[in-house]
């Protein structure tokens, strides 16, 4: 039926193709897209992670190419990978997407009861089509090799009846290969061919060339004169103009195999580099970030879902940094970088307390920086300033988050590493405030080191007898403390009324004037005087505080 359209009316566009689209099945949309008087596009992908990256760009649908899977499965071209195989690697793509997908179906894995239960198959796992091609199975690659046999005509034309005859979904396509022209066998034939694949039920047929140009091509669909959608696959024509694709009326362009051939590329370098580098410093800002592929992989979606169905509490933990120091110790190492983010075995300090903190649910972290701050480039991150970090000390830090103190909080030092089990201990804690000490401290710190670790004295020594849980309380933390049982690790946990202590605290401090050149002992010291009991964790060993180039040299024995 014939539009009108009023005057003040446009023609409709490809954008308003789309639009409609994306309310119809993927199937559907890959129908429309055949049928389209204007030239679509397919991407290449091999896996759920690349076809969610089609999806991503911007492309419409989606190949999944036969050659691409087999080569990212690691076997060749002919059909070594079984299409139960292929099936599986389908499903994850067309779960992972909402874009409609094509699949490369070989021959059809077999006969005509081969290829009707996998049409089958494919509707169920709501993929979109699939192509085959007029080979003999099992297949080799059109790009290898000479005068490869070709399929009987009527066998074929059955097999395509067999698909039709099968699908589920009526907006399912077959589209017809046609190799006549890869295996040496001419015009006529593939024109012949065509026709008899076009009268059998195909919904578009693929025509197929390797010469490097696209004479042929065009001489067919010009012969062909658009009686149904044509599919192309310019990969050894590929500096053809694509207009003059659509001079012809071509339908469907298919991008056949560059996703994997550049991953090729790009992995082969990044391994090469790594393997004489000993060291992924110079890689590292050349690959994607791993929250980039936490995005792809669909984690938000997870955290969202866990909030919906695990009843997430509102009080969900939070966690400050204090990352704003230079590390003077550590000389030319932090010239161009602050300390927390020097390398240690590939990762940086605060990549892997971010990473100890995402592993126990923590993702909200705000980490207070000053010195380079623009070289912190960890994902999942807040970044507070602390524009005086030069002058003032960690109370005035935290007090740069001071609008993060109104819930459960874990507050650490940014240069300190420690192995997973001692923050899962202090997670677990439910005291208002809760600190982490060395019981062995005195392994490594005698003398002089005493003015210069921040020591605690606490209700009880530490034991060995597991029998024994009461709670220790801390009773003071300084520098230089007599009795003292343990070093402070730089690590505590806020319940909600502790963050709220603590927060009031930073306020009355401020008020005084001894904010800035306050530690957060002195907020400990504090809290104590005024009648709270924080409670102390112990260890024994297992963290490290990277102070100077010796500790980094340890830090390779803390993972």
């Amino acid at each position: 039926m014939a539009v009108v359209l009023r005057s003040d009316e446009r023609e409709p566009t490809v954008a308003d193709d789309r639009t409609v689209s994306s309310r119809m099945s993927k199937a559907a949309r890959l129908r429309a897209m055949l049928a389209s008087p204007d030239l679509r596009f397919l991407m290449e992908a091999h896996n759920g992670l690349s076809a969610k990256i089609v999806e991503e760009t911007g492309f419409e649908g989606i190949w999944a190419s036969g050659l691409s899977i087999s080569a990212a499965l690691g076997v060749r071209d002919n059909n070594e990978a079984s299409w139960t195989q292929v099936l599986e690697v389908i499903e994850f793509m067309a779960d992972a997407t909402s874009i409609p997908i094509l699949l490369d179906g070989d021959t059809g894995y077999g006969n005509f009861n081969n290829f009707r239960r996998l049409v089958r198959k494919l509707c169920q796992r709501g993929v979109a089509g699939v192509c085959i091609e007029d080979k003999q199975f099992p297949k080799t690659n059109s790009f290898l090799g000479e005068n490869q046999p070709l399929a009987d005509i009527d066998e074929f034309c059955g097999k395509i009846k067999a698909g039709k005859d099968s699908q589920s979904d009526a907006d399912f396509s077959v589209v017809a290969r046609i190799e006549a022209l890869i295996a040496g066998w001419g015009m006529a034939e593939a024109l012949r061919r065509a026709e008899a694949y076009h009268a059998a039920g195909a919904d578009a047929l693929l025509i197929h060339s390797k010469k490097t140009d696209p004479d042929e091509i065009l001489a067919f669909c010009r012969e062909w004169d658009n009686r149904c959608p044509v599919v192309i696959v310019p990969t050894k024509y590929y500096a053809t103009p694509t207009d003059r694709f659509r001079d012809v009326h071509v339908s469907l362009v298919i991008w056949a195999n560059h996703n994997l051939r550049a991953a090729v590329t790009a992995m082969r370098e990044t391994s090469r580099r790594i393997l004489e580098e000993e060291s992924l410093t110079g890689v590292e800002h050349e690959v994607a970030h791993l929250g980039d592929i936490f995005a792809l992989a669909g984690n938000e979606e997870l955290e969202a879902a866990e909030d919906r169905y695990l009843g997430a509490s509102d009080e969900q933990a939070g966690a400050i940094i204090l990352a704003a120091t230079r590390g003077d110790a550590l000389g030319d190492l932090t010239a161009e970088k602050p300390k927390c983010m020097l390398d240690v075995r590939g990762e940086s300090l605060l990549h892997r307390q971010v990473r100890s903190l995402n592993a126990l649910g923590v993702r909200d972290i705000a980490v207070v920086a000053g010195y380079r701050r623009d070289r912190i480039d960890v994902e999942g991150i807040e970044i507070l300033p602390n524009e005086a970090y030069e002058s003032t000390g960690e109370a005035a830090s935290l007090a740069c988050a001071r609008d993060q103190l109104d819930r459960p909080v874990v507050v650490s030092y940014g240069d300190i590493l420690f192995r997973p089990f001692v923050l899962d201990m202090l997670m677990k804690s439910e005291a208002d405030i809760a600190v982490v000490a060395d019981a062995a401290w005195r392994d490594r710190v005698s003398g002089t080191a005493r003015r210069s670790v921040d020591l605690v004295r606490c209700s009880v020594p530490y034991t060995t007898d597991f029998l024994d849980d009461a709670p220790v309380g801390l009773k003071a933390i300084g520098f230089d403390l007599d009795g003292a049982n343990g070093e402070w690790v730089g690590l505590m946990k806020l319940s909600a009324r502790g963050a709220r202590l603590v927060g009031e605290t930073l306020d009355a401090m401020a008020a005084d004037g001894s904010l800035p050149d306050a530690g957060l002992p002195d907020v400990l010291m504090r809290l104590i005087a005024a009648g709270e009991q924080p409670v102390v964790l112990y260890v024994t060993g297992n963290w490290l505080d990277v102070n100077d180039a010796f500790d980094l040299a340890q830090a390779r024995n803390v993972t």
